[in-house]
């Protein structure tokens, strides 16, 4: 397997689209098609999660050169839930939109888009979002003010410094609130007041990566009414670290958030410290191990005082048949406590797959 090869299997999990196809490119304009099918069962005493959970995964990226210096962009990308009967609602099957913007790109400025895309905090989330199957971040998920996927967004990046330093990049978001009404019906745990942060990562001649985030968020009146948590805002900042060469993968960040990792339809943490570490290497065969560690610990709970809620270790294994086929196992050993008093899943799982993408 050769050395770009191994490059383009290391970054895949790491980038939407990056196996992408072509499917347009005429008179400064082009369209690129991507996608995955994922044939995947878990085994676990855990009923909630044992069984098929196949899916499929479609996007576009788009791009037009508007002149020689701004680019107009888009990208869409949507889940379909392969393990459901036919029939009955979209998003209590799984199936849901995951991301939706558009936006512009100047030369030198930096792009500024609009919509439904990554939190600002992802920035740093993303260099441990690496298991194959078990990548339950810790302070990472979706609709969850500034973290994972959401909507609203209005982000501007910039790469190098506007030119003047290398790998210096730096970003800003804002999200409006997203809140229960007629238009945008959502649950008090996936609605959020308005929010901003920022991010700041450098990449250094070696290989090495340094990352950092910070964001806070308005909350709603009905976040505030649930049964954990209670303050006006939702803070958060995150720290990385990443070593990239060749087929050498090593990356662990360190976050905490104050009244913003939800704990299941219970509420908030009131703060939480987090941890994830991740190790994965790519033999020329083809083979690639990975070994993760997370853990996320909430402090000053109403109900239990300090306790994990989630801790984990991940250890999988991936054989690459090409850039486009691979077939893989992973396995979660839960340390959480099973005897604690939030219902918090501590069984242990196996996860199989198969996926081809484009």
């Amino acid at each position: 397997m050769n050395k770009k090869l191994v490059i383009v299997l290391m970054t895949a999990g790491l980038a939407q689209g990056a196996l992408a196809a072509e499917v347009y490119n005429k008179d400064a304009n082009k369209l690129d098609f991507y996608g995955k099918a994922v044939a995947r069962h878990y085994i676990s005493d855990n009923t909630a999660v044992d069984g098929d959970a196949t899916y499929i995964r479609l996007g576009f990226k788009g791009q037009t050169q508007i002149s020689d210096v701004l680019t107009g962009f888009g990208q869409w990308e949507y889940n379909f839930q392969a393990n459901h009967s036919e029939g009955g609602n979209d998003a209590q099957n799984g199936n849901k939109t995951r991301l939706g913007f558009a936006g512009l790109k100047h030369a030198t400025l930096g792009s500024i888009d609009y919509g439904r895309n990554y939190g600002i905090i992802y920035d740093v989330g993303a260099i441990t979002d690496t298991p194959v199957i078990f990548d339950d971040e810790t302070y990472i998920s979706a609709d969850n003010f500034m973290t994972g996927r959401g909507g609203g967004r209005l982000t501007w990046r910039n790469n190098d410094f506007f030119g003047l330093v290398d790998g210096l990049n730096v970003a800003a978001q804002y999200q409006g609130a997203n809140s229960n009404s007629t238009n945008n019906p959502r649950s008090a745990t996936r609605a959020n007041g308005d929010g901003y942060g920022f991010s700041l990562s450098y990449d250094t001649p070696w290989d090495v990566s340094i990352l950092g985030a910070w964001a806070t968020s308005k909350r709603t009146t009905a976040q505030n009414a649930l049964l954990l948590g209670d303050g006006d805002r939702a803070d958060i900042w995150a720290t990385g670290l990443k070593y990239d060469h060749d087929s050498v993968y090593l990356a662990a960040t360190w976050a905490q958030s104050q009244n913003m990792t939800p704990i299941g339809s219970l509420g908030y943490a009131n703060k939480t410290d987090n941890l994830e570490v991740v190790a994965k290497y790519l033999f020329q065969n083809g083979f690639a191990p990975e070994v993760g560690y997370f853990k996320s610990k909430a402090k000053d709970l109403q109900l239990t005082g300090d306790q994990d809620i989630m801790h984990y270790w991940d250890f999988s294994l991936v054989y690459y048949f090409n850039k486009n086929m691979s077939v893989y196992a992973d396995y979660k050993l839960n340390r959480i406590d099973k005897d604690n008093n939030l219902g918090i899943a501590s069984d242990d799982q196996t996860g199989l797959g198969l996926t081809y993408q484009f």
